[in-house]
């Protein structure tokens, strides 16, 4: 499994910064889960499966490097933002920052959904999985597509780790 080298990155005052490889932002979506969401689409994935939604993002040597912080500082901005959602790309490659993040976001009282190509058995023991409060896995599958329950295909789950904020409970 490929994964992302450049993160954490030392500061020269000795703070930790986590980097982050996105192909970018939607700062209000209500596609990407439950509610009002700040969606992160992660860049590189290894799964490419045929009609996926985000092509752009399976290269790992598009996208940039954004700071954590920097994220969070945009998610604190906005009052209407029910949770935050992991998506790809494949956001199980850069666990660390993702994790990290994923505290960071749960100290302000909103969750955090995660779309995944794999599935829960493949991943359940990673780092990742600690910190998602909903995890939408497994490959899309084109012949499989629907349009309901947050999934792109009914092959995939959705799935509650963990109990979510009283804000945004299902």
């Amino acid at each position: 499994m490929k994964t992302f080298s450049k993160s954490p990155v030392n500061t020269q005052n000795g703070e930790i910064i986590m980097k982050l490889k996105i192909h970018g932002t939607i700062r209000q979506s209500t596609v990407d889960g439950l509610g009002i969401r700040y969606a992160i689409f992660c860049q590189g994935c290894p799964h490419h499966c045929k009609g996926c939604h985000n092509p752009e993002t399976w290269n790992f040597q598009n996208g940039f490097y954004v700071d954590t912080d920097d994220l969070l500082k945009e998610i604190q901005k906005d009052p209407l933002l029910d949770g935050v959602t992991f998506s790809g790309g494949e956001p199980f490659l850069q666990e660390k920052p993702l994790s990290d993040l994923a505290d960071k976001i749960h100290q302000l009282g909103l969750n955090v959904w995660c779309y995944t190509g794999f599935t829960y058995e493949q991943i359940k023991d990673s780092e990742l999985i600690k910190h998602i409060d909903v995890l939408v896995d497994g490959p899309y599958i084109q012949e499989l597509r629907t349009l309901t329950g947050f999934r792109g295909s009914s092959n995939q789950r959705v799935i509650k780790l963990f109990p979510m904020s009283p804000k945004t409970q299902t």
